[in-house]
């Protein structure tokens, strides 16, 4: 049975309503894939704990975690990935590649011209239907 392991993701969005993206480093698995910064959940954490936790690691600022946006299930060849994306804003920092091989912040309309991994693709398409107000 494959190992399934429980993620969060990131959609941090800044004034200008570009969307954070991160590129998996080479010393990552899947590297050169783009990815919304986060990580596993920790036992006995909730999802807010988990996002504020992990990008606070990842990108050494702090953010405040909404609502839920997209809950998707992917299965790899070795592990099976359930990634919640949850929409953050950062309230102290600025966000710091610590991990990821390059961070940008891009506009919906452009976000299918990065190479995305095969879990954080449903949030993509989610993001690129949403219109800005």
């Amino acid at each position: 049975m494959k190992k399934k392991i429980k993620v969060v993701g990131a959609i941090i969005e800044n004034t200008n309503n570009e969307i954070l993206c991160a590129l998996r480093s080479l010393q990552m698995p899947m590297p050169n894939l783009w990815e919304f910064p986060g990580g596993k959940v920790e036992e006995g954490e909730n999802l807010q704990e988990a996002i504020k936790r992990e990008i606070n690691e990842e990108l050494s600022c702090r953010v405040e975690a909404f609502e839920v946006f997209n809950d998707y299930t992917h299965e790899y060849d070795k592990f099976i990935v359930n990634l919640i994306t949850i929409k953050c804003k950062i309230i102290e920092g600025t966000p710091v590649a610590n991990e990821h091989g390059a961070l940008i912040w891009l506009k919906r309309d452009y976000l299918s011209s990065l190479n995305w991994a095969p879990a954080d693709v449903p949030a993509v398409e989610e993001l690129m239907k949403e219109i800005n107000i």
